[in-house]
């Protein structure tokens, strides 16, 4: 700040300058070969979409479940979103999407691992490379998260990332796009706004690589500047201890909820470390009135819970019904346990007792007859 210093390309002579340091640091964190630190997690989804060669009426696979960001960045790049169905545990469902590439040929698959929910990604990824099909991860609520031990991120062509506000770190705004392929890590850099400073890049691939890109890539401004990249090193730093923290509480909230009747909690699979960030269950077969009651009653006793099966979006809430960008799609399945789903965000300013008090106070309205709840 008393520098005046802010753009990241504005450094001194021999010095790489924050957002370099912190794409270096990135790249060492996730085990990735370059990485690239930009304006938000749906502009990174964007790019990678450019960068893969995806345009105007190519068709994109993705989750039926996930939020507004990933089908809009599918819409950015003049492409069709093909929703694909989730199973009863809150993953894609492999099935439905391998017949969905069968049928329709697509560009890639943008896997959203929604709420921080990883599928089996050894089997995506046999069904994915049998199907030539190329893949995207949105990692916004999987950073810090791995599936035997290989990081969210680092399974398709591109890992993408958020530092939006509510993210695992956090500057207010921001994106890192992580990827082994020097050809698209090129791309992605002069996208992002480089003009033919990409020798400035802490994570880059060789100059080379930039020979024939540097000419056909269009300039679609959004890089990080260096006070979110000063604001997040010192994060990521202490991200491990913040992952363990957020499984205390995450595993609180489950076990208290466990023997709930009524009510259902997605297992965590041995394979995957995850981030507990935030909570969900579903309510199986509940009707809507009996969700909205349930909700006003835990809302009155100081817990927040966001419903997927409301009629209209509401803040960061919304389900593929609300977003008129995407052709109408018929999901029966996804839509079934949306119906029922309930999410909290479970952020590290709640203890373990105060997890321990919110699983208390569920499982007692979960309880409640519909007949009592309606009186």
């Amino acid at each position: 700040m008393r520098s005046g210093r802010l753009h990241r390309y504005n450094t001194v002579q021999g010095e790489l300058g924050p957002v370099a340091e912190l794409e270096k640091a990135y790249a060492a964190y996730q085990g990735s070969e370059y990485c690239l630190a930009c304006t938000s997690g749906g502009y990174a989804m964007a790019t990678a979409l450019r960068a893969l060669g995806v345009g105007v009426g190519d068709t994109v696979l993705t989750n039926g479940f996930t939020l507004a960001p990933v089908p809009g960045a599918i819409a950015a790049v003049g492409a069709e979103a093909l929703l694909v169905e989730i199973t009863r545990n809150l993953v894609l469902d492999l099935d439905d999407l391998e017949a969905k590439i069968k049928a329709t040929d697509p560009k890639c698959l943008l896997l959203s691992n929604m709420r921080g929910h990883l599928c089996d990604m050894e089997a995506l990824m046999a069904l994915l490379d049998r199907n030539g099909v190329p893949l995207i991860e949105d990692c916004a609520h999987t950073m810090g998260a791995a599936w035997n031990g290989k990081a969210s991120g680092t399974f398709g062509a591109v890992g993408c990332f958020s530092m939006q506000t509510y993210k695992h770190i956090n500057s207010g705004e921001g994106g890192l796009i992580v990827t082994d392929d020097p050809e698209l890590a090129a791309r992605m850099i002069l996208l992002s706004g480089s003009y033919m400073l990409y020798e400035r890049h802490g994570a880059r691939p060789p100059m080379e690589a930039f020979e024939d890109a540097r000419f056909v890539m269009p300039n679609v401004s959004g890089r990080m500047d260096h006070l979110r990249a000063a604001i997040l090193r010192p994060q990521l730093a202490d991200l491990p201890r913040q992952v363990a923290r957020w499984a205390e509480r995450y595993q609180t909230l489950e076990a208290g909820l466990a023997q709930t009747p009524g009510l259902h909690v997605a297992p965590r699979p041995d394979a995957e470390t995850y981030v507990g960030s935030s909570f969900q269950f579903t309510l199986p077969g509940a009707s809507a009135d009996h969700i909205r009651d349930f909700v006003a009653r835990c809302a009155a006793r100081g817990v927040e819970l966001k419903w997927f099966g409301a009629d209209a979006p509401v803040g960061f809430t919304s389900r593929h019904s609300h977003w008129g960008y995407v052709s109408p799609q018929q999901l029966p399945n996804t839509d079934r346990i949306l119906s029922g789903l309930l999410d909290m965000r479970v952020p590290l300013t709640f203890s373990v007792e105060d997890c321990a008090l919110i699983a208390r106070i569920i499982d007692a309205e979960a309880r409640v007859p519909a007949s009592v709840a309606a009186e």
